[in-house]
């Protein structure tokens, strides 16, 4: 599904970019990465077919705006946090509903967007072997999250379908808790993971 693909990590200089644009290509995936240093963020999106936005949520709309044009009808998996500092331990999602949703209205609708990846550590991605926590991918288009979905698997992470886009709204929220959790209980990057669901990597629904 994803090895005739060419994936673009835009903000590939960033924590989480780096981690999932080193994680892919160990498993032998194209892989191309944006940011401000290196390719422009247009010409990354232009060259890849799946296009993955991990830039902080105060960059989002501008990245978003740069990459627009090379978007149309490709999937764009958006990991964005809507996360306001100071008060990043407590939930503030957009008027949007959530970031996933004021990406996909920043793009005009032209782009397949999906979300996923708010509840990794990105130090935990960044370390070798697998990540013991499970990655929610939200979309509206089912055939959209199963590519969401063979992502996270192979960064190493349990993907599972979350729903239509609006969900992205629970675990973009759930970030904000767990900083809470990390910092209350002094750990090392909190997870989550999903209990009594069937082993099934392709569900019905």
């Amino acid at each position: 599904m994803l090895t005739d693909k060419t994936i673009a990590v835009i903000g590939g200089r960033g924590n989480l970019g780096a981690a999932l644009a080193a994680r892919w290509r160990a498993t032998g995936l194209e892989v191309v990465v944006g940011s401000r240093s290196g390719m422009a963020y247009a010409d990354a999106a232009a060259a890849a077919d799946i296009i993955v936005v991990t830039v902080p949520y105060a960059a989002q709309a501008e990245a978003l705006a740069q990459i627009a044009s090379n978007a149309a009808g490709k999937i764009v998996v958006d990991t964005t946090v809507p996360l306001v500092p100071p008060r990043v331990m407590r939930v503030q999602l957009p008027p949007e509903g959530s970031a996933a949703q004021r990406a996909q209205a920043l793009l005009g609708g032209a782009a397949r967007v999906i979300s996923g990846f708010h509840s990794v550590a990105a130090h935990k991605l960044a370390e070798p072997g697998a990540v013991d926590c499970d990655c929610l991918v939200f979309g509206d288009d089912r055939a959209d999250r199963v590519v969401g979905v063979a992502l996270a698997e192979a960064a190493g992470l349990r993907g599972l379908h979350g729903g239509a886009l609006a969900n992205s709204a629970a675990a973009e929220a759930l970030t904000s808790v767990l900083i809470f959790l990390n910092r209350t209980y002094r750990s090392d990057g909190a997870g989550v993971r999903i209990t009594n669901l069937p082993d099934a990597a392709d569900p019905a629904a």
